[in-house]
């Protein structure tokens, strides 16, 4: 089967395209998939024909067009996207994506929608041994204060736990700092993460949702994907 996935920033896809494989396998041995990254996650919009402007990238923006756009292209099993909740209520997003997904004609074979909560940093967070693999003098004690897919501002908690002057720091420089140091950790951490340990509550819906997608995705045609 061909999944299309697609996730809010550039440093998303470099965890995607390091976590993919551990759980999907190689790409091209049973399944192929390609990764979009775009420049920020936007609103759903209203209405199903929006007047974005698709050269802006962002996700939420463009994803009506998107959806239906995948819908009337041969070849594309299933539709993935990864979203950081940030501070909204993530019941009430997923009904949100849900609703416009019920609205698209034509709607992909399957669409599986999952959240990070509240950043894509909590999945790091939530396999400690492969973080302390990676950045092996991290703080402990900040680590140690992070209840798991709280919101807490995480990527900041991340940043205060392993990068010299923590979060802090980061924000002085300001960008392009910050993200790059969101692919710094994707480089380091990412590899070294073991998806069966992983204590994320989000990061296991992620991964069972994938891993239902795989098992489901030619014996029913419903369009979702719990």
């Amino acid at each position: 089967m061909h999944i299309e996935i697609l996730v809010e920033d550039s440093s998303g896809e470099k965890f995607l395209s390091m976590i993919l494989p551990k759980l999907i396998g190689d790409q091209g041995t049973l399944h192929t998939w390609r990764i979009h990254a775009y420049k920020g996650v936007g609103r759903i919009p209203s209405k199903l024909n929006s007047d974005m402007d698709p050269s802006k990238r962002i996700l939420l923006d463009q994803l009506p067009r998107i959806l239906q756009g995948y819908g009337r292209t041969p070849g594309v099993d299933a539709v993935v996207v990864v979203l950081d909740t940030d501070k909204r209520n993530c019941a009430q997003l997923l009904i949100e994506l849900n609703d416009l997904l019920a609205r698209c004609n034509p709607a992909p074979k399957k669409t599986l929608f999952r959240l990070a909560i509240e950043e894509i940093e909590a999945w790091y967070l939530g396999d400690r041994a492969a973080l302390l693999n990676a950045y092996p003098r991290a703080d402990t004690r900040v680590l140690n204060r992070y209840s798991q897919d709280s919101l807490c501002d995480t990527w900041e908690l991340l940043a205060d736990a392993i990068h010299p002057g923590g979060a802090a720091a980061i924000k002085r420089t300001g960008w392009p700092l910050p993200g790059q140091i969101k692919h710094e950790w994707a480089d380091k951490i990412a590899p070294r993460l073991e998806p069966d340990r992983n204590l994320s509550p989000s990061f296991g819906k992620f991964r069972d949702g994938i891993c239902r997608l795989l098992t489901c995705v030619d014996s029913s045609n419903d369009g979702t994907v719990a």
